[in-house]
């Protein structure tokens, strides 16, 4: 097709079009590249802010209520602000004297430290060991007593069935060892029997 005089111009002629072509191809790629949208740019004022407060992460706090109950308390990050403990992911554990663990788990709160109570705020999960599952909108818990009250209505999955109430408090009653549940106000119960 080619002679080797034709040839020799066509390697010759490839020889400079391939790498300028290259060159225009690899131009277009940076011309055309996209410019950095809003979601892609640093939150600098956000890294200030981070920066210059004091935050602890993996806190970890422990006690005896007055009752010798244990508590201990865990978080993913802490605030200080103040007496206040500010606190993100909380999880609490409260092992009465008879043996019943109480499991409580918030997306947030604050633990008052002159004050000795604890706040979980938004959807508030409570377990037992003795098969109490319940979900309410918060819990307020007496770190001195051990004492814990909803703040409002909750939803439980019992060992012998459903049931809401618009209030639940655990305490020990005086004279008494271990906590006792009491569902209050507006209790509604679906019984399921075992089988």
């Amino acid at each position: 097709m080619f002679g080797d005089e034709g040839y020799s111009q066509f390697v010759g002629f490839m020889k400079i079009c391939l790498p300028l072509a290259a060159l225009v191809l690899m131009s277009t790629v940076f011309l055309f590249a996209r410019a950095p949208t809003q979601d892609n740019l640093i939150p600098y004022a956000e890294l200030e802010q981070i920066a210059e407060e004091s935050r602890l992460s993996g806190a970890h706090v422990s006690g005896v209520a007055d009752d010798g109950s244990v508590i201990h308390v865990d978080a993913k990050s802490a605030v200080p602000q103040g007496d206040v403990l500010s606190v993100e992911t909380l999880s609490a554990t409260l092992e009465t004297l008879d043996g019943t663990l109480i499991d409580l788990y918030a997306g947030r709160g604050e633990i008052d430290d002159v004050g000795r109570v604890a706040h979980l705020q938004g959807l508030t999960r409570i377990e037992t060991s003795n098969g109490y599952n319940m979900e309410t909108a918060g819990v307020t818990t007496d770190l001195r007593s051990g004492r814990i009250v909803s703040d409002g209505a909750l939803e439980v999955q019992a060992p012998f069935g459903a049931l809401t109430a618009g209030q639940l408090v655990i305490e020990t009653p005086d004279g008494q060892t271990g906590q006792v549940m009491l569902f209050q106000n507006g209790v509604r119960l679906v019984y399921t029997p075992q089988q």
